[in-house]
C-alpha cells in the first residue's frame, strides 16, 4: 500500500502533507528530527491518512494535496480548522 498522510506540528499548528509504503515509520522519522522538511516544528501528530494501490495515483494526489485548491479541498474536507475560543 502506498499512503498519503497529513500531520500536524503541536508546536505551531502547521501541517506537513506527505507520501510513504510505512506509515508508522514515517511518523517516527518525522518526530525525531530526520525529515530536514519538518525537523524544526516537532512533535507531530497524524491528522489524516488514505491508503492506495497505485503507487502513481498517491503521488498525483499528493502533488494535487499541496497546490493551492487542494490545500483548501484538504481544509475543508479532511482536516477542518477547529476554531480558537
Amino acid at each position: 500500500m502506498h499512503y498519503v498522510y497529513i500531520i500536524k506540528s503541536l508546536r505551531d499548528g502547521s501541517h506537513y502533507t506527505g507520501t510513504t509504503i510505512n506509515l508508522r515509520r514515517r511518523l517516527y522519522e518525522h518526530n525525531e528530527g530526520m525529515s530536514p522538511p519538518t525537523k524544526g516544528r516537532i512533535p507531530y501528530h497524524l491528522v489524516w491518512y488514505s491508503a492506495f494501490t497505485d503507487e502513481q495515483i498517491a503521488i498525483r494526489f499528493e502533488k494535487y494535496l499541496k497546490t493551492g485548491s487542494g490545500i483548501a479541498f484538504a481544509r475543508k474536507r479532511l482536516v477542518p480548522v477547529i476554531p480558537l475560543k
